[in-house]
């Protein structure tokens, strides 16, 4: 559970699939291992008034495996409060290099710069088995030496750092926790040369990265806790429920501090959906219409990049009680 807890009443649940991993952007590692590398040269020339030409034997290559691996967080600052327990940070594990390879993985929690030390649960790195982006039970555990990730080229996996929050950490403090994603089959410098230990039986030759890489994310301790809840109302244009092409989704959303702290500047965001279209002059805040354009009030329509709802909130605290947003989009 984050520290920031959402709970979304839809009419409907989509299944989400048990991945442990699944291919990401492509990074350019390059042509794959195995690959072999033909190539002839040849002259032509006339020869007494006829055209002739002579070819030079063929010279092969065969392209050997590239060691190379990319950590990249993908959580944002964690908020939490002093005691809590298995809070996760996501990160990408990514195959840079050109051959199929497993990689180890580990966990620090005890690094310089930060203001407190993380505790590691028990296990503390999990796979995000559903796609959550967050631990949860679904998550499986990962287990040195019995389930490494083999990575094709390319190839990635989401992994989740576990750890627990000391029953001392201040508010205001950070504390940091690192993944390091090892290449089984060897590290070193650049263009180190790991003999018959590639693909197929081929050399492999350490990449960029060393054959490793770590990265770390951070945990901030806040003494703001805040309740997003998002519901929705299908009105179709028959007088029904149903969520067809035309039906209008009404969206609702609550936002409640329920810390005893301020939440600075805070500003709600909201993409509209894939596959449906936004209501112009839908939003409201409180019950207050906001125009759609960039103006004076509180929110708007921005179309910068994807459509995106805005509203800011401002500073808020519990006492501020509950902020509702509403706004409509139509099915395409």
């Amino acid at each position: 559970m984050t520290r920031f807890r959402k709970r979304i009443t839809a009419i409907a649940a989509a299944g989400i699939a048990a991945l442990s991993w699944a291919p990401a952007t492509v990074y350019g590692a390059g042509t794959p291992a195995g690959t072999v590398i033909d190539n002839m040269a040849s002259v032509s020339f006339d020869l007494a008034g006829v055209s002739a030409t002579e070819q030079s034997n063929v010279v092969s290559i065969t392209v050997v495996e590239r060691l190379d691996v990319a950590v990249a967080l993908q959580s944002a600052q964690v908020l939490v409060s002093a005691g809590d327990v298995d809070q996760s940070l996501l990160f990408t594990v990514t195959n840079t290099g050109n051959g199929a390879e497993t990689f180890s993985l580990a966990i620090e929690s005890v690094l310089a710069g930060d203001d407190f030390d993380p505790v590691p649960a028990v296990p503390p790195i999990y796979f995000d088995t559903d796609g959550s982006g967050d631990f949860t039970v679904a998550d499986q555990a990962y287990q040195p030496n019995v389930n490494d990730p083999t990575l094709a080229a390319d190839e990635s996996v989401d992994i989740l750092l576990v750890n627990d929050i000391p029953a001392g950490a201040l508010n205001g403090w950070l504390g940091r926790s690192e993944l390091t994603a090892t290449s089984i089959t060897g590290t070193g410098n650049p263009g180190d040369d790991f003999p018959g230990q590639g693909d197929g039986g081929l050399d492999a030759v350490v990449g960029t990265s060393g054959g490793e890489m770590a990265q770390f994310g951070e945990y901030l301790v806040s003494d703001v806790a805040m309740n997003i809840v998002k519901s929705v109302i299908v009105i179709d244009q028959f007088g029904g429920a149903d969520p067809i092409p035309g039906a209008t989704l009404a969206y609702t959303i609550t936002v409640e501090i329920v810390g005893s702290g301020t939440a600075t500047a805070a500003a709600f965001t909201d993409p509209i959906p894939t596959d449906t279209t936004y209501s112009s002059n839908s939003i409201f805040l409180n019950g207050n219409p906001l125009s759609d354009a960039i103006d004076a009030d509180a929110g708007e329509l921005d179309t910068s990049g994807a459509p995106t709802i805005v509203v800011r909130l401002g500073d808020l605290t519990a006492v501020d009680g509950v902020q509702t947003i509403e706004f409509q989009v139509t099915i395409d």
